[in-house]
């Protein structure tokens, strides 16, 4: 048996997990990244995993040698945001220059962003990487945690970090417990190419079956993220390729003329989560295995790499015990407000739309009017989203 000790032992290398090892590597903190899956390669097709990064969150990946590694011709910035309700003609609209910020946010692809930040960890003298490697045991004292690797391996840390997603198998060790509601939606993703430019601008349909985002990538091509109840998912699903490009179509009020797809569609199951805790003795969590939103807002990176942020400073902070409980809880404290914050919204936003209440179908539209007409509220809406 080798056994190994470590400062923080972080379970889950996707993206956050894989930021957050990286983050903690350059405080010149001793930190294992455990994966159970070697990470997908690079390759000239698209990824159908994008995500809308803010301003604040491309900072904190530049300032870790990340953001400015990536291909530039593989990512775009977002200088509008249009979005109808369910009856309207009028957008309400959003903009960069209005913001007094140079994009509202950047769209970079998963397995891009995924790709560099391991090469940045390759060059991190203080981080070791296990992958792939499966967890088979979880113990926990009042100074350390034990995890044991099925090749036999034992490490020792200060803290363990849950980063392992929805169904987090270090969350389940620890006992805590997550109040999960789904929707009964799932979200659709794809990418087109498009005949007309889309003029970095991002666009969302708010209708009474679900809602549709179409999110400028490099040159005419979009990425797709359309919620929509099982049936109606399900129905799209079968669809062949041209059927499906013309139903997008429609459903966008071909705003970009005709569509193509470049990336096959996709979907996956959408529900709210919540954790009864963020941490426990020795153990935090990040990312998805702390919290699950509806993606209408595509938010749910930004709240794990604010996880990130938070996390990180804490632990550099307490570098001689980087599992330090008045630690921990100031990590809850701190990313509480900001998670249940965006969950209520979505939630809300999620039930307000999707239904078919004639009276919250007017309630809705005015208010999107309404927001459109109050230059403050609208300035407070664009502050939260490029936060």
């Amino acid at each position: 048996m080798t056994s190994k000790t470590y400062d923080v032992v972080i379970v889950g290398g996707g993206l956050v997990g894989a930021v957050l090892a990286l983050a903690l590597g350059k405080s010149n903190i001793k930190t294992a990244l455990i994966e159970s899956s070697r990470p997908e390669t690079t390759d000239s097709e698209w990824d159908s995993r994008i995500y809308a990064i803010t301003p604040a969150n491309v900072e904190f990946l530049r300032g870790l040698d990340v953001w400015d590694m990536l291909d530039s011709t593989r990512i775009t910035a977002i200088h509008a945001m249009h979005i109808w309700g369910d009856s309207s003609a009028t957008p309400l609209a959003f903009d960069a220059y209005s913001a007094g910020v140079a994009e509202l946010s950047w769209i970079a692809e998963s397995r891009l962003m995924h790709s560099a930040i391991l090469d940045a960890i390759r060059s991190t003298p203080a981080i070791e990487v296990c992958c792939p490697a499966r967890c088979i045991d979880l113990k926990w004292t009042a100074d350390a945690a034990t995890l044991n690797l099925q090749d036999g391996t034992k490490l020792t840390t200060k803290l363990i970090v849950a980063a392992d997603g929805a169904n987090s198998w270090v969350r389940q060790q620890a006992g805590i417990t997550v109040e999960k509601t789904p929707y009964f939606q799932q979200g659709i993703v794809a990418n087109f190419t498009t005949s007309l430019p889309h003029q970095y601008i991002a666009r969302q349909w708010f209708k009474r079956d679900g809602v549709l985002a179409w999110l400028p990538l490099p040159d005419r091509r979009i990425s797709m993220v359309w919620s929509l109840f099982d049936e109606q998912a399900n129905e799209l699903l079968k669809l062949d390729n041209d059927a499906f490009c013309q139903t997008v179509a429609e459903a966008g009020q071909h705003m970009l003329g005709t569509l193509q797809l470049i990336t096959p569609p996709a979907a996956f199951p959408l529900a709210v989560q919540r954790s009864a805790a963020l941490v426990a003795p020795r153990l935090a969590l990040v990312g998805d295995a702390a919290h699950l939103v509806h993606p209408l807002a595509g938010q749910g990176m930004n709240l794990g790499l604010r996880d990130v942020q938070s996390l990180a400073g804490i632990i550099a902070e307490s570098s001689q015990d980087a599992g330090n409980w008045l630690a921990l809880r100031r990590y809850e404290r701190g990313r509480k407000a900001d998670i249940l914050a965006m969950q209520t919204v979505t939630y809300g936003l999620q039930k307000l739309f999707n239904n078919d209440n004639p009276m919250l179908g007017w309630l809705r539209n005015t208010g999107l009017n309404a927001v459109d007409k109050i230059s403050p509220l609208k300035r407070l809406l664009i502050a939260q989203a490029i936060a």
